[in-house]
């Protein structure tokens, strides 16, 4: 099961395309922790193309043993297109317990406010995430669907269509204060009929991961990734980066 797992992760990152994904998007992973607090910061950094930047400042809480919320002011600038603020408010779902199956499963539902600019649209994304790991390595790979609603009919923001995205990362757990891997983000466009290659974006590139503990169940967890574009239709480099300051 591992290893078929293994092998569908590595399908997905050679024949599946993407094209959309924001430049702060981060890997979700399906496991939670109850009663831990968390304070969350990511940035993302495309200069290519239409330069773009997001940045967000987030808090979470695991209220139980398999739900963790969070709440999110994010900030997203795009070329020389006004500067859009939205309130974000993400949910993840641990569906199986952690080691008790191959695969670990979860599901992530977020949704998207936009609270400056009238008529911009909202946004709605779920999907199962998964993991699995063997020796020193994780794997996840997620399956996401993304819609937006509301706002004014603009072709740009694609109301009412669903879009198809995918994630997946790879992680070798060298120490808990420093882990490295790879990671790829995508979207290939209507769920149900996507794209052509041109016109989608994939995203790849090496990744480090790490968590430093304060003593005290306070911890600063961080991760970051170099994605190069590998379409006409992707930005050539994104940077991204997520840190988080966790407590209980």
């Amino acid at each position: 099961m591992k290893k078929i797992f293994a092998l569908a992760l590595c399908a997905g990152t050679l024949f599946s395309g993407s094209a959309f994904a924001g430049v702060a998007d981060y890997v979700y992973i399906p496991t939670v922790e109850q009663g831990e607090k968390e304070i969350d910061f990511k940035f993302g950094s495309s200069p290519s193309g239409d330069a773009s930047r997001v940045a967000s400042l987030g808090v979470g809480y695991g209220a139980t043993d398999y739900w963790f919320t969070e709440v999110y002011l994010k900030t997203e600038h795009e070329g020389s297109a006004p500067r859009l603020n939205i309130l974000e408010w993400e949910n993840k779902f641990q569906l199986t317990e952690s080691g008790k199956y191959p695969v670990d499963v979860g599901l992530i539902t977020e949704f998207e406010f936009p609270v400056n600019q009238d008529g911009a649209a909202n946004e709605f994304k779920f999907g199962p995430l998964f993991q699995t790991e063997f020796n020193k390595l994780q794997l996840n790979g997620n399956l996401l669907f993304e819609r937006k609603f509301g706002g004014d009919s603009d072709p740009d923001d694609a109301p009412n269509t669903t879009v198809f995205q995918y994630q997946w990362q790879a992680k070798y757990r060298w120490k808990q204060e420093f882990e490295f891997g790879l990671q790829g983000l995508g979207e290939l466009g209507e769920w149900n009929h996507w794209s052509s290659r041109d016109a989608q974006q994939h995203k790849i590139g090496p990744a480090i991961f790490g968590k430093i503990s304060l003593g005290g169940k306070q911890a600063i967890r961080y991760n970051a990734a170099w994605l190069i574009g590998t379409t006409s239709a992707t930005p050539d480099n994104t940077f991204r980066m997520q840190l988080e300051y966790e407590f209980r």
